[in-house]
């Protein structure tokens, strides 16, 4: 019996989470992608806290979007939760993609996140 798109995407996501946790000194930075936002949180997995997040609903990013597709949106995120972790002294982190394919408004959030001084 095949699986649906739900339950498939869980099961990569249970594949992950068993390999990829968070401390404080290395967060499990995890992306949240949904048909029209994206989002993503610096976790600490172990006191169960987020340290820093970033979404595309935020003030920052939302005055900026207009005439921007949504790959360019999660470069925008990317960049935002990479100035936010900087901020708070959070330098290196392990990426979460909780399930999703490492393509597209993923990997551009990744790759701006890097950009703005993330380490993963």
């Amino acid at each position: 019996m095949s699986l649906n798109k739900v339950e498939r995407r869980a099961r990569i996501k249970l594949r992950i989470r068993k390999i990829v946790s968070g401390t404080a000194q290395k967060p499990r930075m995890s992306v949240f992608r949904s048909n029209r936002h994206i989002s993503v949180q610096l976790i600490d997995d172990l006191n169960g806290v987020t340290l820093a997040a970033a979404s595309s609903r935020d003030k920052e990013v939302a005055e900026k979007v207009a005439g921007l597709n949504k790959v360019q949106v999660a470069a925008l995120v990317g960049k935002l939760a990479a100035e936010r972790s900087v901020q708070k002294g959070i330098t290196e982190v392990s990426f979460d993609r909780n399930g999703y394919l490492y393509h597209g408004r993923v990997k551009m959030l990744a790759d701006a996140a890097r950009e703005g001084g993330l380490k993963f």
